[in-house]
């Protein structure tokens, strides 16, 4: 019998979607299980993208597009970035992908070396230490915890970088701990990069649209490292379209051209009638979906509040994305039935077979004293989900 590749071997699953599958598999036996384990939306796409999606139907957009994406839709990114972030690219420099989580592989693929260094700040996204070391690359973890804020700084940053760092990653606001860079915070982050013109940043920007506490800020804006940045967006988070998967990357013309012709090999273009309908998302003004961003905050208010009064559950306030991560080491070495929680993975499993509901353990992002909790769900959901964990963690003595 034939062997899988030693790559797939070595890989890690998905932390957040085994736990999504566990608890589907729990849902389908008849548990009552309520899952704040993925980073999906519950509101359904807005009406006018669906709608633009129809009319690409009817307007019979049934063939190959283009590998990096229409000239429509990239002009559309250039307009976006413009209006909304000030910057300035040309079309050449925008590649469409099947999601960001694809533009994100490609980058891995088209700039890493074998034995090349990532630095990542922790606590990062899933896949990216898996993407990163896939393409061979070693990934360098900067850790942070809940007294900074779960930011990094650029003291850590240079004591981390080496002759082998080849890029540096991060996400704002941030998946999963929902933290956000200010402005000020990632001009000090910039000065340290400038001194390393061989470094490429990969700004990670999927959740730019919830933003609770201002204009979103990218570290691309400071003129003298934008050539050294890569932005990866998408429209899953802020649109709504998980489902329709499409992301993109704005980048030196150099590396644009490079994930282009991997993309070439590996998927080709994009659903088309997914960028036609995208070309409408980002064309409007971002007013038309701020009704989410409003949701997001009361729903974020309650579950901060329903956690505040969990003995042992320490929480900030994250003024980005829809999740929040707590800080839950003080159920570490209490047990309940002989079962004694060692970790954060142990808490999770604890949490989902005795409050029914599903988290992910902190480990799967970098650090081991956390679990994120998505709130994507409806308020009276979560106020009995943070009523299920409270009565699950006080079983453990």
């Amino acid at each position: 019998m034939a062997a899988i590749s030693e790559r797939i071997e070595k890989m890690a699953p998905s932390a957040t979607l085994e736990m999504a599958k566990k608890s589907r598999e729990l849902i389908e036996q008849g548990v009552d299980v309520i899952s704040l384990s993925l980073g999906e939306p519950d509101f359904d796409t807005p009406q006018y993208v669906q709608d633009a999606a129809k009319k690409a139907i009817d307007e019979r957009y049934f063939k190959y597009p283009p590998v990096n994406g229409y000239l429509e839709l990239r002009e559309a990114i250039c307009h976006k970035f413009k209006r909304d972030n000030n910057l300035d690219y040309k079309p050449s420099q925008i590649v469409v992908s099947t999601g960001a989580k694809q533009s994100l592989a490609n980058i891995f693929m088209s700039l890493i070396n074998p034995g090349d260094e990532v630095i990542v700040f922790a606590p990062y996204w899933v896949s990216y230490y898996e993407q990163i070391r896939l393409a061979g690359g070693i990934p360098v973890i900067i850790s942070t915890d809940i007294d900074s804020d779960y930011k990094v700084t650029a003291p850590q940053l240079e004591e981390k970088i080496t002759p082998k760092t080849k890029l540096v990653i991060y996400s704002s606001p941030c998946n999963p701990s929902g933290s956000v860079f200010t402005k000020e915070e990632l001009l000090s982050l910039a000065n340290v990069i400038k001194d390393y013109p061989s470094i490429t940043v990969i700004s990670d920007e999927i959740y730019e649209l919830i933003n609770f506490d201002g204009t979103h800020q990218s570290i691309a804006q400071f003129d003298f490292i934008k050539d050294q940045v890569i932005i990866v967006n998408g429209v899953s988070k802020g649109y709504s379209m998980t489902g329709w998967r499409l992301g993109y990357i704005a980048a030196p013309q150099w590396i644009a051209d490079a994930c282009t012709k991997f993309q070439g090999q590996i998927t080709s273009g994009a659903c088309s009638i997914t960028q036609r309908a995208v070309i409408e998302a980002i064309g409007q003004s971002t007013d038309k979906v701020s009704y989410m961003v409003e949701a997001f905050r009361e729903r974020k208010k309650i579950v901060i509040d329903g956690l505040s009064q969990i003995e042992g559950v320490i929480c900030n306030n994250p003024p980005g994305a829809f999740y929040v991560y707590p800080d839950i080491s003080y159920y570490f070495g209490k047990s309940y039935q002989g079962k004694t929680i060692n970790n954060a993975s142990d808490l999770s499993l604890f949490i989902l077979d005795h409050g029914r509901v599903s988290v992910v353990t902190g480990e799967a992002f970098g650090t081991d004293k956390n679990i994120r909790i998505s709130y994507a769900a409806s308020d009276e959901t979560l106020i009995e989900a943070v009523k299920r964990i409270k009565e699950a963690l006080s079983l453990l003595a």
